[in-house]
């Protein structure tokens, strides 16, 4: 929430209360009234006890009820129900309109002073509150969260050498700290006189203390200790000063011709200084150009020369580059050639000892085929070889059986013959094969 500020020129602010229904506390609170600003709302209550009208007819038709149940007949009797149903009727309207009067919804930022029987008995923070007590209201509706903006210019303010000055206009905020303090003490109206004869007072104690000619100095100047004096004055009212400054300062008439000659010479003084400014500047910039200029002279020459020993450091580098070059080309040549003998003497070596191992491996070979062809020529003999048998006939023998006799006298002409053949074939040699009696 922010008050609205008088403009510049128009006067100093003004403090009061407003007397206005609940819906418009907060645009009072907010923007003022006609000018003023309103820290504080006084609520028209309009609660009262009207809804008890309504709970003394329940109570009468009530008990009309119960008479004519009672004591009438009963045709009376009938008519009972219809009063007893208008007594809770207008007992829950009463009640209904009792619970409707007793909210009070008191706004974010600001507070109520609740009394009871005109007597402050505290106060209401915000949100939604019931006042279930006929007796009791909301007499205040305070703003403590703003920051109120406050402009008070004091005219005829004597200086040092006591000279009246037109005005000087004091800007200051100030907070409402502790609404029962400030509402219970001194009210809107009363603190916006308090606070302006403390205003005034403070700023001709200030005004007293500077010279005529430095009287512009007290725009934006520091006033922290008129800012600790008024809270001091103002803080049994539950009042604090949050920022204070002075942002104009008029002198009068006659001292401001005084000053506007002064000024205009100093103006001419500083014009005359600021043309003499330039013209050193200006003899400054040119012999800093014919430096500058020398420099770079400098510097293009030192460039040639670093140029041209780079150039021979180049060549210098080239050249030892190419003898480095040449001498390794010479290096692999040589080490190729040491390469390429080393490895022909080593293909040598590994032909003369595959040869040699060739030489032994046929040697090797031709031996086995050697054997091979005796066990072949053996194994041919061997079947050419006569062929003994022995047939015992001394009886002494494990088989002396008619069967063996048998089977000898069938072998003996196979025998014979398999001999013809074999001595045929062997080319006419008589062979004889011995045969054991």
């Amino acid at each position: 929430m922010s008050q609205q500020q008088p403009e510049p020129g128009t006067g100093g602010s003004s403090i009061k209360e407003a007397l206005a229904s609940w819906s418009d506390i907060a645009r009072l609170l907010r923007g003022g009234d006609q000018g003023a600003l309103v820290p504080v709302v006084i609520p028209r209550d309009s609660r009262g006890l009207k809804w008890t009208i309504l709970v003394w007819l329940a109570l009468y038709l009530l008990l009309t009820a119960l008479v004519l149940a009672v004591v009438g007949g009963s045709i009376l009797s009938w008519a009972a129900i219809p009063a007893f149903v208008l007594a809770l009727g207008a007992l829950m309207l009463g009640l209904l309109w009792w619970w409707r009067s007793a909210i009070v919804e008191i706004e974010q930022g600001t507070v109520g002073v609740l009394t009871k029987y005109g007597a402050v008995a505290g106060q209401l923070d915000p949100g939604r509150h019931y006042l279930w007590h006929p007796w009791s209201r909301v007499d205040f509706v305070v703003d403590i969260s703003t920051e109120i903006p406050y402009t008070a210019p004091v005219l005829a303010c004597p200086t040092h050498e006591n000279v009246p000055l037109k005005s000087i206009e004091f800007f200051l905020k100030f907070r409402i700290t502790d609404a029962v303090a400030f509402v219970r003490s001194i009210g809107a109206s009363n603190f916006d006189l308090v606070l302006s004869n403390a205003v005034q007072d403070a700023i001709r104690q200030r005004s007293r203390q500077v010279l005529t000619e430095s009287a512009y100095d007290l725009r934006g100047s520091d006033v922290a200790d008129m800012q600790e004096l008024l809270n001091r004055q103002l803080s049994r009212y539950g009042v604090r000063i949050m920022g204070c400054n002075i942002p104009d300062v008029q002198l009068p008439s006659q001292y401001q011709q005084h000053l506007a000659t002064r000024e205009r010479v100093a103006k001419e003084l500083v014009a005359y200084e600021q043309e003499w400014e330039l013209t050193r500047k200006r003899r400054i910039d040119t012999l800093l150009m014919d430096i500058e200029r020398s420099k770079k002279t400098r510097d293009a020459k030192i460039v040639e020369v670093n140029a041209a020993l780079n150039k021979a450091r180049k060549d210098v580098a080239q050249m030892l580059e190419e003898q480095e070059t040449e001498a390794q080309r010479v290096r692999f040549e040589i080490e190729t050639r040491g390469r390429s003998d080393l490895v022909a003497a080593e293909n040598e070596g590994k032909a003369q000892r595959r040869l040699a191992t060739s030489y032994r491996d046929n040697r090797a070979v031709l031996q086995y085929e050697l054997a091979r062809r005796r066990l072949d020529v053996g194994a041919t003999l061997a079947e050419h070889a006569p062929q003994p048998v022995v047939v015992r006939t001394d009886g002494q023998g494990g088989d002396s059986s008619a069967l063996s006799t048998l089977l000898l006298a069938r072998m003996l002409p196979e025998l014979g013959s398999a001999q013809q053949g074999g001595h045929g074939r062997s080319g006419g040699n008589d062979t004889r094969r011995p045969v054991g009696a």
